[in-house]
């Protein structure tokens, strides 16, 4: 089994800045993809970001264009998402994915594996 938790959620003021990790545990961990997703109350989840394995391909979602960076750091098997310029609909539970294949996914039914999420709200 993979354990996914994720942490660094919080309050933040709009146009503030916050810092996810994921820290993966359980079995060896090398899965090719790793995903951010977010729920807002109300709507559905939504993709965020993701990365492959190596750091070389990343995709990010319209949204969070140019504010966020999603990065790795292997050795910890910790993933992190940064989200600048934060804004009033950044808020929701922020969720860390992995998947075992080899292409970068924005779906969410392509993830294998899921973290319990971590609260983001963004006040005004």
């Amino acid at each position: 089994q993979v354990q996914l938790v994720e942490s660094g959620g919080g309050l933040v003021r709009a146009g503030g800045s916050l810092r996810l990790s994921c820290a993966a545990s359980g079995r060896t961990f090398t899965w090719p993809v790793m995903g951010w997703f977010r729920q807002a109350p109300g709507k559905d989840g939504e993709f965020v970001a993701a990365m492959s394995w190596s750091g070389g391909n990343t995709d990010y979602a319209e949204s969070v264009k140019g504010r966020a960076t999603i990065s790795r750091d292997k050795a910890k098997n910790t993933t992190y998402l940064q989200v600048n310029s934060l804004k009033l609909e950044d808020t929701a539970v922020y969720y860390c994915a992995a998947r075992s294949g080899v292409r970068i996914s924005t779906l969410s039914d392509e993830y294998d594996y899921w973290g319990q999420g971590t609260q983001v709200t963004v006040s005004s």
